[in-house]
C-alpha cells in the first residue's frame, strides 16, 4: 500500500513490550508473531507501538468483550470474522518461473525505458496506447477516466480470473458481457 509510517495502538501491555523487545516472547506462537511484526516493520521509515490503558479505549474494550462472547445471538448488523488458521502459519510456496514476454511487455518497456518496437507502425500504435497505462511498483495498470485503475494480468492469470468469476466463489453462469463486467469490477484488465 506504500505506507511508510505506522503508529499502532494496543491495550496489551505484554504485546507492546514484546514487540519493542522489552519483554521476551516465551510462547512459540507469540515469538512467531513478534518476528512477523519485526520483519514487516523493518521496511518502514518509522514504526511506533503504544500501549494505552483499556479504560481509555472504549473501542478496544468493546472488541475484547465481543471476542469473548458467543456469536449465536448477535444481530445481523454485527459482522464478525472468525479466523480458521493463524496468520503466522508457514505455507508451502511453489517456486516461481521467470516471466515470459506477454502483451504487457512492450508497454512496460516503453513506459519504463522508452523502448519502442522496431516496426514503425507498431511504434506509432505504442506511443498512442501508452498514455492509457501506468507502471506502479513493477505492476502495469490501465487508467480509466471514471473507473478505478485496473491491474493488467497475463493470459494465465486471466484464465484463472475468468474461471473464478464464472464458477468460483462468486459463481454465476453468465454471458460474455456480464462476465467481462464482473472481471472489470474485480479490478482486473
Amino acid at each position: 500500500m506504500g505506507v511508510e509510517r505506522v503508529t499502532a495502538l494496543t491495550d496489551s501491555h505484554l504485546a507492546a513490550n514484546q514487540v519493542l523487545g522489552d519483554f521476551e516472547a516465551k510462547d512459540k506462537w507469540m515469538e512467531k508473531y513478534v518476528k512477523a511484526v519485526q520483519r514487516i516493520t523493518s521496511s518502514l521509515k518509522s514504526f511506533v507501538i503504544k500501549q494505552i490503558p483499556r479504560g481509555s479505549n472504549r473501542r478496544a474494550d468493546a472488541l475484547s468483550k465481543l471476542a469473548s462472547t458467543c456469536f449465536g445471538h448477535l444481530s445481523k448488523e454485527v459482522l464478525v470474522e472468525i479466523l480458521k488458521e493463524r496468520s503466522i502459519e508457514e505455507r508451502q510456496v511453489d517456486s516461481l518461473s521467470v516471466a515470459q514476454p506477454n502483451w504487457m511487455t512492450p508497454i512496460m518497456d516503453y513506459l519504463q525505458h522508452g523502448i519502442l518496437p522496431d516496426n514503425h507502425a507498431e511504434a506509432r500504435k505504442m506511443s498512442v496506447r501508452a498514455p492509457q497505462y501506468a507502471v506502479l511498483k513493477g505492476t502495469l495498470f490501465r487508467k480509466g477516466h471514471t473507473d478505478p485503475w485496473l491491474k493488467c494480468i497475463d493470459g494465465t492469470a486471466g484464465k484463472l480470473a475468468l474461471k473464478e468469476a464464472h464458477a468460483g466463489s462468486a459463481e454465476a453462469h453468465e454471458g460474455v458481457r456480464a462476465l467481462t463486467g464482473k472481471v472489470l469490477r474485480m479490478g482486473l484488465y
